[in-house]
């Protein structure tokens, strides 16, 4: 988790962070989901990082220990991961409906079967953004603790 700190303060993307260190993208990725990583790797990131390799090692011997983000932090690092997602997930949308209407008329024109690909899809997106951007809040935080406690069976 030290890596993707120390790669977001500095306002670098993975790929620009893999560039630097003369890593692959994937293995920047897999260090910053707490997968070990060679000493090599290691000895790279902290040259880029201007930092000791001792602190990377302690981080990679001791991730759950050793927390680098604060609990805002990582609120708002979840956060963003679920915007880029929806963000994601609406580029997909936008790029794939209007092939499949340029297939649908091709091909079938005396149907148009796109529209319920299309509306099913644009509901699924609506829905997407509605959750991450929290309009209705039906499955919120508050929903989770009862649940939890539900399940614990013990009583709000």
């Amino acid at each position: 988790m030290i890596v993707r700190k120390l790669r977001l303060q500095r306002g670098w993307s993975q790929e620009q962070l893999a560039e630097f260190s003369g890593l692959s993208v994937r293995t920047v990725q897999r260090i910053e989901r707490g997968q070990n990583a060679g000493l090599e790797s290691l000895k790279s990131l902290a040259a880029v990082f201007e930092i000791d390799l001792v602190d990377l090692q302690q981080e990679a011997v001791m991730p759950a220990e050793n927390s680098t983000f604060s609990q805002d932090e990582a609120h708002a690092l979840e956060y963003v991961r679920d915007i880029k997602g929806f963000y994601a997930h609406l580029i997909s949308y936008v790029i794939t409906i209007p092939i499949l209407i340029l297939v649908n008329y091709a091909y079938v024109s005396e149907y148009i079967w796109v529209w319920w690909c299309a509306l099913g899809w644009g509901l699924g997106v609506v829905s997407h953004g509605l959750s991450v951007y929290e309009v209705f809040n039906l499955f919120g935080a508050d929903w989770e603790r009862r649940q939890v406690e539900k399940r614990l069976g013990r009583k709000l």
